[in-house]
């Protein structure tokens, strides 16, 4: 796969290790290429739900997120990235040794962009497809991040 800028890398990695959600989570940044992204999540208890799933609102957010920074790859230097809307769809139980989502620039505009969702359940060398979505973002100018 193809890797992104190392000055991208950087500013996605930089900007990733703030987001309180992914790291309350544990979720970590696996692979940073132009116009895709891959979020690793380890299966947890506080990540699952009562049935021992990972829960909905876990595969959403990582999937949120892989998204977005996937379109903050393409986007001016100058620039800051915000969700406008997403849409999931949950295709099979999610249970394994972690999830994988993979988001993938479809169409990157002057302001908003489109990317492709997809989150996969991994165990061992079993790849079972969780989880598919499509989101729209909305390229804003670069404000202070915390």
């Amino acid at each position: 796969m193809e890797e992104a800028a190392p000055e991208v890398q950087t500013k996605v990695r930089e900007s990733f290790d703030r987001q309180g959600l992914m790291h309350h989570l544990g979720a970590r940044i696996s692979h940073i290429g132009p116009g895709r992204v891959h979020i690793v999540l380890p299966s947890r208890p506080e990540v699952t739900q009562q049935h021992g799933y990972f829960h909905a609102g876990a595969t959403s957010a990582i999937a949120d997120s892989a998204g977005g920074y996937a379109a903050f790859t393409v986007f001016r230097p100058d620039s800051s990235v915000l969700t406008v809307e997403y849409k999931i769809n949950l295709l099979a139980p999610a249970e394994g040794d972690h999830l994988e989502a993979v988001g993938t620039v479809l169409k990157s505009g002057r302001t908003l962009t489109v990317c492709n969702l997809d989150v996969y359940a991994i165990r061992g060398t079993d790849r079972t497809h969780v989880a598919t979505g499509q989101q729209t973002l909305i390229q804003i100018k670069a404000r202070p991040e915390r």
